[in-house]
């Protein structure tokens, strides 16, 4: 009985994700009319500028971690 209820769920879940469709894509320039001009990037344009700073400095932070745990252990032992 519990190998049933793991075939049906199974085949329900594989049924239910076949089902789900990706958004259409966004139209060409950000809406606009090929008169009014303008060159979207793509991506839409999107300030990446301060995502990168913060992967930059977390990373800097968990290397000093590591290196202060790293000198511990080794004073330790």
């Amino acid at each position: 009985m519990k190998t049933f209820k793991h075939i049906i769920a199974t085949a329900t879940l594989i049924l239910a994700l076949g089902a789900l469709d990706a958004q259409t894509p966004p139209p060409p320039n950000g809406n606009q009319t090929p008169s009014e001009g303008g060159n979207t990037p793509v991506g839409g344009g999107a300030a990446i500028g301060g995502g990168i700073a913060i992967l930059v400095a977390l990373g800097a932070g968990y290397g000093a971690k590591r290196l202060f745990d790293f000198r511990i252990k080794k004073l330790e032992g």
